[in-house]
This record gives structure tokens, C-alpha cells and sequence, in this order.
């Protein structure tokens, strides 16, 4: 639970981007501080602004159409993104990843936002909520089975939000019972992204409901757990490539060395 708290702060939100002088600057007659370090971008930084506009403008924008109406991506664009880096943009290169920083997840996704929604939603989820569960919370152990696949060939899924709590945390009521070697999950998630071609969900439980939210921890879960089965998709008004679905765990059996993120 201490981990889940510490993953939830600020922190890491901060961690990567190193500070720049504060210059003032004269504008409409007033001296105004301009944070410098917004505008000059490193040689890297602008590589991957420029990339990923001009992937965008050439293999995004002519299907967006076409994949909103599908409601999903096309497989070889998730395969193209994956190749190049975007989907592992902090994970440590000694997993596959592009071991770069936040600040460079942000340009991408920007960037990846300006093309399509759905496009800069697929980054953006993947690299500031998956991927960073993993890099803060996961042992070594998770951390060599799950970084390689988020880095180059698997999405993943953020399971919190539920039908009779929304992202209320502490009223969540899926549970997780201990038996042996393996925890049974029980319950619903609601509203999760990218559900539909997810090969792992993170997913919030209570594991001693006695003890209120107290007990709640995370769990990895396989796709091809037994027990897990993907629900109904939600109609939305937009962001239609991307799916938003329901998620069933019924007497799902997860491994303890996949518990206690």
C-alpha cells in the first residue's frame, strides 16, 4: 500500500525534469519570467517532436477516419509505433526501452495529440500510467518479464475505475482472497482503456476488506488469465479507436508473485 501511495504522488512528475534559469523578459511593457527550459529544446527533444508529427501526417491522419468508424487501431500501426520507441519511452534500455525521460513522453504525446486523440491517448497511457507502475513498483523480477513486452510488443491496462464507484479507490469492491500460492480476484472494472488489445491489466483490490481501503493493492493479471473476460465496449462520442470497455474477474486466479505491486 505504501508503494501504490508513493507511485500516486507528485514525485514522479517532477523527478526528470532538471530546472533552467528563469530569465525575465520585456513584453507589453512589463517584465514578465519566461521558464526557458519550455521553448529551447535539446537536439533530442526536437528529433522526437519532429518525428513524431511527421509519422503522424503520413500514417495516422490518412486512417483516422477509417479507424474511428472500425473502432480500433490497425494492427500494423500499433507495430509501427512499438518499433519505433513510443511505447517504452522511459523504460531503461536495459530492457528494451528508449530509457529517456518524461519530458520527452510529453512532446510525443503532444505531438501524437495534434494528429489524433486516440493516437496521443495510446502514448500517453502507456507511458505515464502502465509503464511507470512497473519502472517504481515491480520487483526485479516483474520487472524483466513485463518491461521487455511494454517496451516492444504489449499494451497494457490501468484497471481502477469501477460501475458502482467510479475512481473512487477507497469504495472499490472487487476483492482478492489469498488460497495458497495464488490470490482469487473477484469484480468489475469500468471504463478501461485500450482493453480490448491489453496482454496485461493492472488491476486495484481489496485483499482485507476488514481493513477498508487499507487493504486495497495492485495485481498484474495476464490476458489469458482464467477468469478474466473482456465486457461490453462503450459507445463513445469520440476517441473511438481507442477501446473502453468493461472488464470481468470471475474467481480469477492470480499468481502471488504477481500481487502486492
Amino acid at each position: 500500500m505504501n508503494n501504490l501511495r508513493r507511485f500516486i504522488s507528485t514525485t514522479h512528475l517532477l523527478r526528470t525534469i532538471q530546472p533552467k534559469s528563469w530569465i525575465p523578459r520585456q513584453c507589453n511593457m512589463t517584465s514578465t519570467a519566461i521558464n526557458q527550459s519550455l521553448y529551447n529544446f535539446s537536439e533530442e527533444e526536437r528529433m522526437i517532436k519532429e518525428t513524431v508529427a511527421r509519422f503522424g501526417k503520413e500514417h495516422v491522419e490518412p486512417y483516422v477516419r477509417q479507424m474511428e468508424e472500425a473502432g480500433g487501431f490497425k494492427p500494423e500501426l500499433i507495430k509501427a509505433i512499438f518499433d519505433q520507441g513510443w511505447l517504452g519511452i522511459e523504460i531503461p534500455t536495459k530492457y528494451g526501452g528508449s530509457g529517456s525521460n518524461l519530458f520527452s513522453c510529453i512532446l510525443a504525446i503532444e505531438e501524437a495529440s495534434k494528429i489524433d486523440s486516440a493516437f496521443g491517448g495510446l502514448i500517453d497511457l502507456q507511458n505515464t500510467v502502465v509503464n511507470p507502475f512497473f519502472i517504481q513498483l515491480a520487483n526485479d523480477e516483474q520487472k524483466a518479464t513485463y518491461l521487455p513486452r511494454l517496451a516492444n510488443d504489449m499494451i497494457g491496462s490501468f484497471c481502477l475505475s469501477e460501475p458502482t464507484s467510479g475512481s473512487d479507490a477507497f469504495a472499490l469492491k472487487t476483492t482478492a482472497k489469498k488460497q495458497g500460492d495464488y490470490y482469487i480476484l473477484n469484480g468489475t472494472k469500468m471504463w478501461i482503456s485500450n482493453a480490448e488489445i491489453s496482454g496485461v491489466y493492472i488491476v486495484m483490490a481489496n485483499a482485507n476488506p476488514q481493513a477498508k481501503h487499507k487493504g486495497i493493492s495492485a495485481f498484474i493479471v495476464d490476458r489469458d488469465t482464467q477468469g478474466l473476460r473482456i465486457g461490453k465496449r462503450e459507445k463513445k462520442l469520440g476517441l473511438k479507436a481507442s477501446s473502453t470497455c468493461l472488464v470481468h474477474f470471475d474467481d480469477c486466479k492470480v499468481c502471488i508473485n504477481n500481487s502486492d505491486l
